[in-house]
């Protein structure tokens, strides 16, 4: 397992590095002006909008078919292996873009984080905490003799917080979609962010997995 964990690793930080170059092509095309500064968002054109859809999802589709690949085991422990590559990646895109442009400059800057099924905004902390959540149970599972399984309460109270956290995430795009004013979507600027939603959605979320993870070495 620990050689099974290193390229796991590896593989997440270099696609990490990948998404990274591609995030500061993509400032570099559309915010010439200043790579760092991307509030207002600037709208992609409709083949940019089509690929960039196409490339978040082919990065989902990749990871998790690394983690079939990589662990024959029951489900819980392929979905460990999926989200702790999902945790190394995200916190080491930003890593990363802090090391190739010096991106984030602020503790509570904003990110355009996701644009599946439609923008997520939010301060770019937010995903990284969770990202850390999923690394540390996902290597806790992968490193375990004991089979783990999440199911039960410690199922239903993930996804309950991971509900609560995703619209926490969309909810700052969400009034431009209703009311179709592209022009007001063009002018937003970060605030207001839902820590009500986003902060029991997390506690949630680590009660559900770290609460299987523990109920499993029980057993």
């Amino acid at each position: 397992m620990k050689r099974v964990l290193f390229w796991l690793t590896l593989y997440a930080i270099a696609m990490a590095f990948l998404e990274a170059a591609v995030v500061v092509y993509l400032r570099e095309l559309y915010y010439p002006e200043n790579i760092l500064q991307i509030f207002p968002p600037k709208m992609f054109t409709p083949l940019d909008f089509v690929v960039e859809l196409g490339r978040e999802a082919s990065t989902l589709i990749m990871m998790l078919s690394v983690a079939f690949l990589a662990i024959p085991g029951n489900a819980t422990r392929i979905f460990a292996a999926f989200v702790y590559q999902f945790g190394v990646w995200d916190v080491f895109y930003y890593i990363w873009l802090k090391v190739t442009i010096g991106w984030p400059v602020r503790w509570g800057e904003w990110d355009i984080l996701f644009l599946i099924p439609w923008a997520w905004f939010g301060p770019w902390l937010t995903p990284v905490v969770i990202a850390l959540l999923f690394a540390i149970w996902g290597l806790l599972v992968l490193n375990d003799s004991k089979e783990s399984c999440l199911s039960g309460k410690f199922l239903i109270a993930f996804i309950g917080g991971a509900v609560l956290a995703l619209v926490a995430f969309l909810q700052p795009a969400f009034p431009y979609l209703i009311s179709g004013d592209l022009q007001a979507f063009l002018q937003f600027q970060p605030g207001g962010f839902w820590w009500g939603f986003y902060l029991p959605g997390v506690a949630l979320m680590a009660y559900g997995l770290l609460g299987s993870w523990l109920s499993g070495r029980k057993a």
